[in-house]
């Protein structure tokens, strides 16, 4: 009896197995996954120097991942199985009280770090223009006591307090400011990104350091113009089960705002929100279109500063505010700008454009890890 029942179950696990291959095959591959908001491993080419190499076999087991039949579905249910066995998390990411989704900070790899520390410093001695640094802390630093007790997330303060030691700019405390408002919305529940009230507070805090005057709060009209986002954290996490985020906007683009976006030497004629992206799953690319190599922003205030920011995609939603206090806002990803926008040195742009102050503004995760950023020292 046992071994026509340990045959049944071999049978079972084959059929199993079968009926994947086949779904497989015959299903077509997916090109970009919505829910996780990147782009799958296609099919790899066998060459000879790919399976010697053994890049082959390694793309190849990428790509039986990526296009696995209904890999959306078998997420949450793991994500699910991981919840109700006990765990606290699923992959790397915990499900916190009133359906908060908390991703843990780990320390970046020392060598990235001061390496990219190092171009800080070097783009400030060699502005010959006032330098500005501001890292932003995550959501895990600000708000860690959601967190279960021995969940691993390291100090990023300590971080923080690390890259500003040996920057040579001036740099800028986001992270009092952001503490100072950790029970109000100001970062997502369900994306890595602050809000765009946690951005209006980077905003203050930012104008505060360089002197400048930014508009109390109940001076804008804040609208809501969805209440259906799920972020970056929600994709990576598989817990497809929590309630969504809403996103406001707080300043229009004024009627002489003129912007430009430059997805590659030639200047396409760009909004600060593309509403289009509200039909997205990524639709926190409404703020300026998402990531881009360099975006310009032309204002009515033509006897202000201009100013070239070095920026991840925190800063986009923090843009719209700069209208009130620049002339020019040049706004630059370097993980995209390398390979489109050459100059021969960010100094050749500043002088160029004539750009009156630099500012550094990244997530502090994005600043250790990126290694793009080695750019702002030449």
């Amino acid at each position: 009896m046992k071994k026509v029942s340990s045959w049944f179950q071999i049978c079972i696990f084959l059929a199993f197995i079968f009926l994947f291959f086949v779904l497989h095959l015959a299903l077509p591959d997916v090109g970009f996954s919505e829910q996780e908001n990147r782009e799958l491993t296609q099919a790899p080419k066998l060459t000879v120097d790919s399976s010697f190499s053994g890049q082959f076999t390694s793309k190849f087991e990428s790509y039986c991942s990526d296009q696995f039949p209904f890999r959306d579905s078998w997420t949450t249910l793991k994500a699910r199985s991981e919840l109700s066995l006990g765990k606290k998390e699923n992959k790397g990411v915990y499900l916190c009280g009133d359906d908060i989704l908390v991703e843990g900070y780990s320390k970046p790899d020392f060598k990235q770090l001061d390496t990219n520390i190092t171009a800080v410093r070097n783009l400030a001695e060699k502005a010959n223009i006032p330098v500005y640094f501001a890292l932003v802390p995550s959501f895990a630093e600000i708000r860690s006591d959601l967190l279960p007790k021995n969940a691993p997330n390291d100090s990023q303060k300590e971080i923080i307090d690390y890259s500003y030691e040996g920057s040579g700019t001036i740099n800028i405390d986001l992270l009092s400011a952001m503490s100072a408002h950790s029970d109000e919305y100001i970062y997502y529940r369900t994306d890595h990104h602050w809000t765009s009230l946690g951005a209006y507070y980077g905003y203050a805090a930012i104008m505060e350091a360089m002197g400048k005057t930014a508009p109390t709060l109940s001076n804008y009209n804040r609208e809501m113009i969805t209440d259906e986002f799920y972020g970056s954290v929600y994709s990576k996490s598989g817990i497809s089960w929590v309630g969504s985020d809403s996103i406001e906007f707080f300043v229009p683009q004024r009627e002489g705002t003129k912007v430009l976006n430059y997805p590659s030497d030639e200047a396409v004629p760009a909004l600060m929100y593309n509403m289009d992206f509200l039909n997205k799953k990524d639709k926190y690319s409404m703020f300026m279109g998402g990531n881009t190599p360099l975006i310009t922003v032309n204002t009515e205030n033509t006897d202000a500063p201009s100013i070239l920011v070095l920026r991840d995609s925190y800063f986009d939603s923090l843009i719209p505010f700069l209208q009130d206090n620049y002339s020019e806002v040049h706004a630059m990803d370097l993980r995209y700008y390398k390979t489109k926008l050459m100059y021969s040195t960010l100094i050749d742009y500043i002088e160029e454009h004539n750009i009156d102050e630099v500012l550094v503004c990244y997530s502090l995760y994005n600043f250790g890890t990126d290694n793009n950023v080695f750019l702002m020292g030449q």
